[in-house]
């Protein structure tokens, strides 16, 4: 069965009509705008001009000067006229005479001592040992009353030839004696003088002399 439409509802028809009509009217919308806010104003800024004053000063060129010359010498001397100035003086030539000089100082005196070595290659050594001043030792009386025992030292300097020279307590065991009797026993006793590179030699030794009660 065949169905028939009726022109007036048919939108396949129409549709070019409507398409048509909507351009134009987007085109009118399009120029009415253009022709509202056709008026655009824009603001110029004009910026104020700004006067500079520049003020050049001229500087002046620097000349050098000559300088000028020193005054020369003159050849001739020129009295002065101030009258504070001294008069020149002389001097008389000054003489020695050597006859009036203190004499010279005398020459010190010699403490008997021997040039004494600090360092030596073999020390003194007593003929017959230290034992040998133990037995030369006497026992003070006063100090064998009193009991005294003890050890002194004597400091000693013997030469080259093995005397003893000079001594000096570096110990005591008081005023009993016993010093003077280290002393004797020391100086009682012949020495072996001690050696430096094979050479009898003169040296400073310390001796301990032991005092003790039997």
């Amino acid at each position: 069965m065949y169905l028939r439409k009726k022109p007036e509802v048919s939108l396949k028809l129409k549709y070019k009509k409507q398409i048509e009509f909507g351009l134009v009217l987007a085109l009118a919308l399009v120029v009415g705008l253009f022709q509202a806010f056709k008026r655009v104003e824009t603001r110029q800024q004009i910026q104020q001009k700004v006067d500079l004053n520049l003020d050049v000063e001229q500087v002046q060129a620097t000349e050098q000067q000559s300088r000028q010359e020193a005054p020369s010498r003159p050849t001739i001397p020129i009295e002065s006229e101030d009258e504070d100035i001294p008069e020149d003086l002389t001097i008389e030539s000054t003489e020695i005479n050597l006859d009036e000089m203190p004499p010279p100082p005398p020459p010190p005196e010699e403490s008997g001592e021997p040039d004494i070595f600090l360092a030596y290659d073999e020390p003194p050594e007593p003929i017959g040992g230290f034992a040998a001043i133990q037995r030369n030792l006497e026992y003070p009386e006063i100090a064998r009353k009193a009991g005294v025992e003890g050890r002194v030292i004597i400091q000693c300097v013997i030469d080259e030839k093995g005397n003893v020279v000079s001594t000096n307590v570096v110990k005591t065991l008081g005023n009993n004696g016993c010093d003077e009797a280290a002393i004797r026993a020391i100086k009682s006793v012949k020495w072996k003088p001690a050696k430096q590179r094979d050479k009898p030699v003169a040296v400073r030794v310390a001796i301990p002399v032991v005092f003790k009660l039997k």
